[in-house]
């Protein structure tokens, strides 16, 4: 019982450190940082978008891990992270197409091109979407989530396409961090990017730890509905 205070205790406390992180990000992104010359106001959208990439990748490891897990050994916690991390990547793989369609209406001057990095992108977001899609519609049974699990390890395969497409087919996708692509030159830019990238990350393990909590409740409950069927005690079937 104690244990599980200082648990509720510690995830609060994440709670609030994400929000004053997040809160802290957008001032400095908005208040502080200079707005780039080329692209103006809209440059600021990077600040969000590549740490939401970033926070995908993360989700996707960790579908991956927990997949990889149920796979060798069969446990609810296993399939519980591979599901929290799927639903984490349908998220930020929304976000990261959203926000890259803005940035690509005022870079390129249209909202969508069939870009590798683009495309490779959208291709694992869809690829977390049948994952999810499965997992809800198609039961909870050890088939399904072993069908899951496959799917999870898939989309971790393509992970490494996404982030190397640009070096092997070109395309059109800025590289910006990197000093061959400009840089940021700022150092206001550089603290954004930074104050994006921890906000980004406390979210994912606030996401990651609030939907394996939710799974696991949801499972220990069907147990026990399964063992009340079983024993004749459920309500729903008496005289």
């Amino acid at each position: 019982m104690e244990s599980q205070k200082l648990r509720d205790a510690a995830f609060y406390g994440l709670t609030a450190v994400t929000a004053l992180c997040f809160v802290g990000t957008i001032f400095q992104v908005f208040l502080h940082t200079p707005v780039e010359a080329r692209m103006g106001i809209v440059q600021k959208i990077f600040y969000f978008h590549v740490p939401s990439a970033y926070t995908l990748y993360i989700g996707a490891t960790a579908c991956f891990l927990g997949s990889v897990g149920y796979l060798v050994r069969p446990r609810d916690s296993f399939d519980a992270f591979a599901k929290a991390g799927a639903e984490m990547s349908v998220l930020f793989g929304v976000i990261v197409l959203a926000t890259g369609m803005l940035w690509a209406a005022k870079a390129w001057g249209t909202a969508w091109t069939w870009d590798p990095r683009l495309t490779t992108a959208l291709l694992s977001t869809l690829v977390y979407v049948a994952y999810v899609i499965l997992r809800v519609f198609a039961g909870d049974g050890p088939g399904e989530r072993k069908f899951g699990a496959a799917l999870g390890i898939l989309g971790a395969a393509n992970l490494p396409i996404i982030h190397f497409s640009v070096q092997k087919w070109s395309g059109q996708h800025p590289t910006v961090i990197t000093a061959k692509g400009g840089g940021l030159q700022h150092a206001d830019m550089k603290l954004s990017l930074a104050l994006g990238f921890l906000s980004f990350t406390l979210f994912a393990i606030l996401l990651l730890w609030a939907r394996t909590r939710l799974e696991l409740a949801n499972a220990r409950l069907a147990r026990v509905e399964e063992d009340t069927i079983d024993l004749g005690l459920d309500p729903r079937y008496e005289a």
